[in-house]
């Protein structure tokens, strides 16, 4: 017995469509196939693999039916609870290459993030929260990859030490990253 690897994650919100929207705007997440459940779904797909699951929260008995598992409280009302914001799950991670292409397309659609080294590891990770439901998404790159990028984090663990802020926006981001950014691209 073992674990193999995260299969995907359901998100249960008051607007399934601008999650969508925004996963497939911002990440490169591709909406596709799903089953038919009797209530709407969007299945967001990574290659051939679907990983993020988006229904709407509150949206039938049918739903709430099917969703119910026999260790849920009688009195659960996950679905209507888990629905703004991160309260149950802190934030959702996906690893990562390309990382210029990620900050242009965040930075052209106006995503607001935080980029950092992770202490003592070889990541670099990108911060924000997804507008709809709060939800926050790290995305992971090899730090290897950003330093070839030329990528000046605009915090780290050591935080206040730099006098960096974790609400970094992404304006802040591009400015910090002008001059590296331009060195990388010759």
């Amino acid at each position: 017995m073992g674990l193999r690897f995260m299969e995907h994650i359901l998100i249960l919100t008051h607007d399934p469509e601008g999650t969508r929207d925004w996963f497939c705007d911002n990440l490169g997440f591709r909406n596709g196939y799903h089953p038919e459940f009797g209530f709407p779904v969007y299945w967001l797909y990574i290659g051939d693999q679907d990983v993020v699951h988006i229904g709407k929260a509150r949206h039938s008995n049918h739903q709430d039916t099917y969703l119910r598992t026999p260790s849920d409280k009688e009195n659960d009302d996950y679905s209507a609870g888990g629905a703004m914001g991160s309260g149950r799950i802190d934030h959702v991670c996906f690893n990562c290459e390309n990382i210029n292409e990620f900050i242009e397309r965040l930075t052209r659609n106006g995503v607001t993030f935080s980029e950092r080294k992770a202490h003592n590891s070889d990541l670099y990770q990108l911060f924000m929260r997804e507008p709809i439901n709060g939800i926050k998404v790290e995305l992971n790159f090899s730090a290897e990859e950003a330093v070839k990028a030329g990528r000046v984090p605009s915090w780290t663990d050591a935080g206040a030490a730099a006098g960096a802020t974790a609400g970094a926006t992404a304006d802040t981001n591009a400015a910090a990253n002008a001059s590296a950014e331009a060195t990388a691209n010759k």
